[in-house]
């Protein structure tokens, strides 16, 4: 770390296609393919769960359009980091992008990668061996950010086009399942129990499993200094990519119910699989397990990208190591950026697990784009007349929606879960510790040394 580094800036190539395709793939992993049986344990009604798929939807959609009032206020990469350390001073910027090194993006990285190499190892596409599937992840790992480093172009091309298979394999899955599966319709009948009683008690952890599977909803906001026309481009990615994502959980959860009872699904995390079982029959199940393992992919390219220009933006702030702020004279990427997550990813690979990966990074996720939707409203009062190429709709309600049910979630996660939220706090509190024995020290000697 140190003074303020000099470098060249990131060019604005991208256009709303890959904005756009970068939030939808940061969206769609592992979320909706393992939340939904445990949800219905929790609240023992079908139609209940749908309620909170769709809620968790308007509350990812609120933050969007708070978040396209910030990017378009300052298009700089980084996201959050950008806005907390000017709402909030260098410290909560540093604390966003301390967290978002080592929960944020290198933890969901590790996650994902050996998610993928489970769900193929389950289809019998890999080796079940735990080793072999660790190295296979690893390599997944440092594939997308050798890729990702070396070419924001072809690193572009091949995340929308994997975000494309994504939403094809997905559509074709949900039109199979419609058209062709052995489900039926009448769980929508009175008797069935997909109309049972809800547990209107248990609505905040399901709440909280769901804004799991919706978080990446602000994925757009990081690359923000390489879109194309910034003011038009942003809030129309931020609200096609979440409202998209919303219709595909809809429709999948749809299809789940459509293949079984609700009491079937209770309780059952690979809930994909279990559907595909009741509509095509057990030999779908490795097929299945092929979809889901090439769907994570593009999830696992979306992390790649969008974690290291957050580092980045602080580097070249001098808030992080100043390595991070260098972009590749060649290939115009942050690649050290990239790198040092890739190998961060690598270590987490190797001395974690996927469930501890998973639970590690829920809590956090939450509590910076919280402190960023707040800061909407903090501007709004500080700075009337700055100018604003877009503004939230129906202000203040908007915001504040998402404040009220976003802080809500994390009082019941803290609660249900105060392991993993202690780890996340934690982490948050070692970012203190760091920065005030080391970062801020070396900002009091930059006006010095400039």
């Amino acid at each position: 770390m140190g003074g303020k580094a000099t470098t060249e800036s990131l060019r604005r190539r991208l256009g709303l296609t890959t904005a756009t395709s970068l939030i939808v793939a940061s969206m769609i992993g592992t979320g909706i393919f393992s939340t939904t049986g445990l949800m219905l344990a929790r609240v023992e009604s079908a139609w209940f769960v749908l309620v909170c798929w769709l809620l968790g939807g308007v509350i990812a959609l609120s933050g969007a359009l708070s978040y396209a009032e910030l990017a378009t206020m300052m298009p700089e990469a980084g996201g959050e980091y950008v806005y907390l350390q000017r709402c909030y001073g260098p410290l909560a910027g540093f604390l966003t992008g301390w967290t978002s090194f080592f929960v944020g993006f290198s933890a969901p990285i590790a996650a994902t990668a050996m998610a993928c190499t489970k769900y193929l190892a389950a289809g019998r596409w890999l080796p079940h061996t735990p080793l072999a599937q660790d190295v296979i992840a690893i390599c997944l790992v440092l594939m997308f950010t050798a890729l990702h480093a070396r070419s924001l172009w072809v690193g572009a091309w091949v995340q929308n086009a994997l975000t494309a298979t994504k939403l094809l394999l997905l559509g074709g899955l949900v039109f199979a399942g419609f058209s062709a599966g052995r489900g039926n319709w009448r769980f929508l009948e009175s008797s069935s129990d997909f109309w049972a009683p809800a547990r209107l008690s248990q609505m905040g952890i399901a709440l909280l499993w769901v804004s799991f599977a919706y978080s990446g909803w602000n994925a757009s906001s990081y690359i923000a200094e390489e879109v194309e026309r910034p003011a038009r481009t942003l809030p129309r990615s931020l609200l096609l990519g979440t409202v998209t994502v919303t219709a595909v959980y809809l429709l999948m959860n749809l299809l789940f119910f459509f293949a079984a009872p609700a009491a079937r699904l209770a309780g059952v995390i690979p809930v994909g699989e279990a559907a595909a079982k009741h509509l095509f029959g057990l030999e779908a199940a490795s097929w299945l397990s092929l979809i889901m393992g090439l769907a994570l992919l593009s999830s696992l390219s979306a992390y790649v990208v969008t974690g290291p220009r957050i580092y980045y933006a602080m580097a070249r702030d001098g808030l992080f190591f100043r390595f991070a702020a260098q972009i590749h004279p060649r290939f115009g990427t942050p690649g050290v950026a990239i790198a040092a997550q890739g190998v961060c990813a690598v270590l987490m690979v190797l001395f974690g697990t996927f469930e501890q990966l998973l639970t590690y990074i829920g809590f956090a996720l939450g509590i910076f784009p919280w402190m960023a939707v707040a800061g909407v409203l903090l501007l709004r009062r500080r700075q009337p007349t700055r100018e604003r190429p877009y503004r939230v709709w129906c202000y203040p309600w908007v915001p504040l929606f998402y404040l009220v049910a976003t802080g809500g979630i994390l009082i019941v996660a803290f609660i249900n879960r105060p392991g993993p939220s202690l780890a996340a706090i934690l982490t948050v509190a070692a970012g203190i510790l760091a920065y005030w024995s080391y970062v801020r020290p070396r900002l009091l000697k930059l006006p010095r040394s400039s």
